[in-house]
């Protein structure tokens, strides 16, 4: 009997001859300390790095909440900057790197959420390499600039969403005006610590908005053209567990369950982030440069890119559907965007601001974002044009 080839578009099966014969690279690095009462492991990691004395990014935010009570606790000999804006600059970058250079700094700790850990990693590059963060971005090839001569970083989560404490990139606002990716495998943590304790408190509307970072993570890892089958089976993990637990933890903050599952479904995505992402951030990072919150946009931009890219990933879109128990492919975006609604997320990009008038400007942008590399398949400027218009009402 003569034997089908299985030589189809590899974007559109779990696995065909073309992934069979590709060599991929897996390589999982960060040692991470999780559950309640991981904080306590900070001063012993601390002597296992040989920071004496470290600088602690963390934000204004956080610092008069109550984290500094930690980190004095916690990391007394430690050098504190606060001043990490909502979505980090390549200026607060330089200014983090020259206090590091100025108090002969020996290690950073990143506390807080996305932007602090993302300050720290553009901070500890600029430490040990000169030019604009620019020329260190994925899109102009940036990835073999970063040598491992930079300071190492032990990062401490205070959301369940980013991921980036175990995750080799930072997304830096340039002195360009440019949202832009830059990542290399020097820029991951030595250590997570993460502690669902440290997100408690962590208000509704954020619980909501950096799950759904999480939940996008996964989806898009899970679905992007790189091979690597443990990511997969770790995306689809968190998916699951995003799904369970979201309302409960946006819900009811003192859900420690829920906080707990939320908070190991963002390391999950963390975790996949080597698979590459799609055309969900491809669009985030340049509508990033407006000033909405990017697990938001994710939430909006989650349903309109899947519909968009089933016709390519529609066996994985199935698997999706069957772990999340839905009834077919097809439902999945709806089921999306019905769980953004009742966790009372925007579901249109006009709620957050967002208006024709950026719409070709940001597509252009998209099509050139690193991320659109590994989207299934990477998109044109006008197919991301009709994504966005779909996604503003």
């Amino acid at each position: 009997m003569k034997t089908e080839s299985r030589s189809r578009d590899p974007n559109n099966g779990l696995i065909t001859d073309a992934c069979i014969n590709r060599v991929t690279l897996i390589n999982y690095v960060t040692r991470v300390h999780f559950g309640f009462g991981a904080i306590r492991e900070l001063p012993n990691e601390l002597v296992r790095l040989n920071f004496n004395r470290p600088l602690v990014v963390t934000d204004n935010g956080l610092f008069a909440g109550g984290i500094s009570e930690l980190i004095t606790r916690m990391v007394p000999s430690g050098v504190v900057f606060t001043n990490t804006p909502s979505n980090p600059t390549e200026q607060s970058a330089k200014a983090a790197a020259a206090l590091y250079v100025a108090e002969k700094c020996d290690g950073m700790v990143a506390i807080g959420g996305g932007s602090p850990m993302d300050l720290a990693k553009a901070a500890a590059l600029l430490v040990t390499h000169d030019g604009p963060l620019t020329s260190y971005a994925l899109a102009h090839g940036g990835l073999d600039r970063i040598t491992a001569n930079v300071p190492s970083i032990i990062a401490v989560p205070t959301t369940a969403g980013t991921g980036s404490e175990v995750a080799r990139a930072t997304v830096i606002i340039t002195d360009r005006g440019s949202k832009l990716p830059i990542a290399s495998p020097h820029l991951i943590p030595k250590t997570a610590i993460c502690d669902p304790e440290l997100t408690m408190n962590l208000p509704s509307q954020l619980t909501a908005a950096t799950g759904f970072d999480a939940l996008s993570h996964c989806v898009e890892s899970f679905c992007s053209s790189i091979v690597n089958p443990p990511a997969e089976a770790i995306a689809l993990d968190g998916m699951i567990r995003v799904v369970r637990f979201i309302e409960r933890a946006v819900n009811d903050g003192s859900d420690r369950e829920a906080r707990w599952q939320m908070l190991m479904a963002s390391l999950q995505g963390g975790l996949t982030f080597q698979k590459g992402l799609g055309a969900i951030h491809a669009l985030s990072h340049p509508l990033g440069e407006l000033g909405v919150h990017h697990g938001t946009l994710n939430a909006i931009l989650l349903p309109h890119v899947l519909e968009f890219n089933r016709r390519q990933v529609g066996e994985k879109v199935e698997v999706i559907s069957r772990a999340l128990g839905l009834k077919d492919a097809s439902s999945a975006p709806d089921f999306f965007r019905e769980l953004a609604k009742r966790t009372r997320l925007p579901l249109t990009l006009s709620e957050v601001g967002v208006t024709e008038s950026s719409v070709s400007q940001i597509a252009i942008k998209a099509e050139k974002d690193s991320c659109n590399a590994t989207n299934p398949p990477p998109l044109t400027a006008s197919e991301y044009e009709v994504i966005m218009r779909r996604a503003l009402s």
